[in-house]
């Protein structure tokens, strides 16, 4: 690659220094460093592609950590960069220990993490300990394996009904379709493993010791190289029952949230905490109560897990508020929770809310189903709500998770052919769910070029084709505009650690609209207008008005001191 396309891809980068891996140079002496900090989810196959073969990698990520620097992150989690053979781009892991040769290199990702720290940037990774892929060597074993072998141990084989034809029960794949797949072996009465997700991921046998032994070790093997923390896949999964239950109309209850998963991470957060510079732990947690997701983040157990409540609710004040007073029911007293309004498994903030806004509570069959929606989409209106609701995100105590492409304001991409899709979601349920490739295209960098920034010029067309109109959203203008979504997060996430403080909780402002949800936090007041059109803002004594999200640049739609809310936004002031 030439010097030109080396500065086309971040010429800032070239400014970082060359240090040993692992050298936390620029990392504060925090014990719970993840604390009010703002936190940037890489999807790394989208995010940066520096060898133009149409695929983000590690040293496209190297290149733009000063860009997440001045974005104000603390830190990034990498959806997993391992070996794979891609049929759920990661998750299905073949190699725990090795950085997927698509992306870079184990040394390449050293240099990441050296140059990542040296800017005072954590760097998390995900772990997903619930499932492996067919490709994996144990996997591999198992299968040239007998029946009842040790190697098989490791996973969860069992024999079928009628004589191996059927599965031994009705249990369904998160993805849709069966969750047992045959093992044509050619035995007279074949074996069927286990896969809650897709056939090609095969779920670990949780209480064979020897599972638990390698998972130690390969959290060890990444925390030596200098890795801060893990997000755990899939963290409410790993253990299954001790006898498989056999016949139709099984369902699935003791699949999820099982007790015995917690000394699974009782063993995980004491080899955390043996680190002199303390490791950390975020589960995906996914259960049907507030009290088994506190018990996750009971002492000794992970430092925190997801608060999805925002991600799942529809755009009205009262649903926002009773989110935030359950995620801060659930969350660790010590830690806080983790916000997250969006990931690589949901439709984009600002379509989200762009489409048609139904007071209801999630379906706990699928809780994820009204983030999926095919809705039509007003983009604007869209734009303005979302801009509103990063206001309400980075005013709340706790760690915020920003989605890659969400600081742009990108809207999911619906209309993705179906010849390019590639989520098993799509494939398995044969194209009547999208799936989640629309929130997975790679992201704009510069409003010019075939790849929008994304990949070098003269390089490979990008894995998911762009929509034109990302153009519009590309880092380059958004920079240029202060009014863009890009120059609201970058002005939120420099206000934040001022006004926030060390505070922990909100204290919540009863005496507004029904439309606005406001609250006090630290020296922040921060107030959110859900309305169509405007509200009255709180009046607090001693608060001077700083911003309001519907326009950085001219506030005088807010009124004297901010005494107005203009329709879907938020305004924050400062107290003292």
């Amino acid at each position: 690659m030439n010097d030109e396309t080396s500065q086309s891809l971040g010429s800032t980068a070239a400014q970082a220094p060359s240090l040993t891996p692992g050298t936390p140079l620029g990392l504060g002496p925090s014990s719970r460093w993840w604390r009010n900090a703002v936190a940037y989810q890489v999807y790394i196959r989208s995010f940066r592609d520096f060898d133009g073969d149409g695929i983000g990698d590690i040293e496209g990520l190297r290149h733009c950590l000063p860009e997440l620097a001045d974005l104000g992150v603390k830190i990034i989690w990498i959806n997993p960069c391992y070996p794979s053979p891609q049929r759920d781009h990661g998750y299905d892991i073949a190699d725990y220990r090795a950085i997927n040769p698509e992306y870079g290199s184990l040394e390449g990702f050293e240099l990441m993490l050296a140059e990542a720290h040296a800017l005072g940037i954590r760097v998390v990774m995900d772990i997903v300990p619930n499932h492996a892929s067919v490709e994996h060597a144990w996997f591999q074993e198992a299968i040239a394996a007998e029946p009842g072998s040790p190697e098989r141990a490791r996973f969860i084989f069992t024999e079928g009904e009628d004589g191996g034809e059927t599965p031994p029960n009705t249990w369904t794949s998160v993805f849709g379709g069966g969750a047992w797949h045959r093992v044509e072996d050619g035995r007279e009465n074949p074996q069927w493993y286990l896969h809650l997700f897709d056939w090609s991921q095969p779920d670990f046998n949780w209480r064979n010791p020897q599972v638990r032994e390698e998972f130690l070790e390969i959290l060890r093997f990444w925390f030596e190289r200098g890795v801060d923390g893990f997000r755990i896949d899939v963290a409410h999964g790993l253990v299954k029952p001790a006898r498989i239950p056999r016949g139709e109309g099984v369902g699935a209850e003791g699949l999820w949230g099982r007790p015995e998963v917690h000394e699974i991470y009782e063993e995980w957060r004491a080899l955390a905490d043996s680190y002199e510079e303390k490791k950390y732990f975020i589960g995906e947690v996914w259960v049907d109560s507030a009290e088994k997701l506190a018990r996750f983040t009971e002492p000794g157990r992970l430092h925190q897990s997801f608060a999805f409540e925002l991600l799942v609710q529809p755009w009205f004040a009262y649903r926002l508020r009773r989110s935030i007073e359950r995620a801060f029911a659930v969350a660790g007293a010590e830690e806080g929770p983790a916000w997250a309004l969006s990931n690589h498994d949901v439709h984009r903030v600002v379509t989200r809310l762009g489409q048609e806004q139904v007071d209801r509570d999630p379906d706990p069959r699928d809780m994820l189903a009204d983030a999926r929606r095919r809705w039509p989409v007003d983009v604007e209106l869209g734009v303005r709500r979302a801009k509103a609701e990063a206001g309400l995100l980075f005013a709340l105590p706790g760690t915020v998770y920003v989605y890659q492409g969400e600081e742009l304001g990108l809207p999911e991409v619906l209309d993705l052919p179906d010849e390019v899709r590639q989520d098993p979601i799509f494939t398995r349920t044969g194209g009547a769910e999208f799936g989640r490739d629309g929130c997975r295209v790679p992201i704009p960098w510069s409003a010019s070029g075939p790849s929008m920034g994304f990949g070098p010029e003269g390089g490979a067309k990008p894995w998911l084709p762009q929509p034109d109109s990302f153009r519009g959203c590309a880092r380059d203008l958004e920079k240029a505009d202060p009014n863009s979504m890009l120059s609201l997060y970058k002005r939120l996430s420099r206000l934040r650690p001022e006004l926030l403080g060390g505070a922990s909780r909100v204290e919540w402002i009863d005496a507004v609209p029904k439309e606005v949800v406001a609250f006090r936090a630290g020296s922040l007041v921060c107030a959110t207008n859900t309305a169509d059109e405007e509200r009255e803002a709180p009046l607090i004594e001693g608060a001077s008005f700083l911003l309001n999200t519907a326009d950085l640049v001219d506030s005088s739609g807010c009124g004297a001191k901010g005494s107005v809310l203009p329709a879907n936004s938020t305004s924050w002031w400062r107290l003292g």
